[in-house]
């Protein structure tokens, strides 16, 4: 048994369709969203060179959807180019699975392999809700 941690199905002629892998997988609201899913939508936009979907907690959803989009021109409108990607989007996904936030990046940090390295764009936006987040603090005694 091979153990990959990659997500997907098997169908009826034993054909074997890969999702994504399950830790990437974002749980918004009991509703599975797979980012390779939202990514293949985002790619089909002639103004994107590169994009990736991260989960970023939320206290009411569990998770909301962060998607990075790196423009394959440096001046690019993104107010523009944003609002066309949520068209895509609302096109050709469900409404859930349209990205809540959009940052876009020069670049992405990748490894060796030149592959977009998620757990940093990850710590990124987990350090963002963190300090978004209100402090509570105890009455003085």
């Amino acid at each position: 048994m091979l153990h990959t941690s990659d997500m997907g199905s098997l169908d009826a002629e034993g054909w074997i369709y890969l999702a994504d892998r399950s830790s990437e997988l974002i749980l918004r609201g009991g509703s599975n969203i797979y980012p390779a899913e939202v990514e293949r939508v985002l790619h089909e936009h002639k103004g994107v060179a590169a994009c990736a979907l991260v989960g970023k907690p939320d206290a009411r959803m569990g998770m909301r959807t962060v998607a990075f989009v790196q423009p394959a021109q440096p001046d690019a409108d993104e107010t523009q180019m944003r609002e066309e990607l949520i068209v895509l989007c609302q096109a050709q996904l469900a409404r859930y699975k349209t990205p809540d936030e959009w940052i876009f990046v020069t670049e992405f940090p990748r490894n060796a392999m030149g592959k977009i390295l998620k757990p940093v764009l990850r710590e990124r936006v987990a350090g963002a809700a963190q300090v978004a987040q209100p402090v509570s603090s105890s009455p003085a005694s």
